[in-house]
């Protein structure tokens, strides 16, 4: 997979502004975890969530990763039910192909 595969069109502006970002965040791997869930769930997110998206967004490419991975403690900032979904369905990623 080279990038989305879920089009923007009728999404609100600010939910095609967030699935672009989660697909480009500079480090491939993030683009992947954050970008398929983005794919699969950006119609559906609460503007809660969608907030909370946004900004895990704005964290650095190598504390998101640490933290989705376990490597890190997650930051309080950013330790929600939104990332805790994240990181469900990053684990549970292998199961799609």
């Amino acid at each position: 997979m080279t990038g989305s595969e879920r089009s923007s069109d009728g999404l609100d502006p600010r939910r095609r502004r967030v699935l672009f970002r989660a697909w480009r965040r500079g480090m491939r791997e993030l683009d992947l975890i954050l970008g398929r869930f983005a794919d699969a769930r950006i119609g559906d997110l609460s503007d809660r969530d969608l907030t909370a998206f946004e900004a895990l967004l704005d964290a650095t490419d190598q504390d998101v990763l640490a933290w989705i991975t376990g490597a890190e403690p997650v930051a309080a900032a950013h330790d929600s039910p939104l990332f805790a979904a994240i990181v469900a369905f990053h684990a549970g990623a292998h199961d799609e192909s």
